[in-house]
């Protein structure tokens, strides 16, 4: 072991009042561990990552709304090229009022 590794473990060991076997058996149990992925976040960590997936949801759902507010306005414009749309067909019912009156001022 380098003299600086042992010199860390004998400072860090010393901490936690353990002996240097000790402390580093729960190194290396510590390592095994966290390469099977079984080790505690702290509470920061957690809070952030959930941040981040509240964040990455939001944006999510910010871009489903943009797509469809951009794939309407495309239909509606296709959709006036090609003269199909509600805004040119004939008015019906009460709208019709304006003809009536005009053939009442007219007679």
């Amino acid at each position: 072991m380098h003299p600086d590794t042992f010199q860390r473990v004998t400072y860090w060991a010393s901490k936690r009042e353990l002996s240097e076997n000790e402390y580093l058996v729960e190194a290396i149990e510590e390592k095994i561990a966290r390469e099977n992925g079984d080790y505690d976040l702290p509470t920061l960590e957690i809070a952030r990552l959930n941040q981040l997936v509240d964040e990455l949801g939001a944006l999510s759902r910010n871009t489903a709304n943009l797509e469809r507010v951009v794939t309407g306005g495309f239909d509606s414009l296709l959709g006036l090229t090609r003269g199909d749309s509600y805004l040119l067909d004939a008015e019906a019912g009460d709208l019709d009022v304006p003809d009536t009156a005009a053939a009442v001022v007219g007679s």
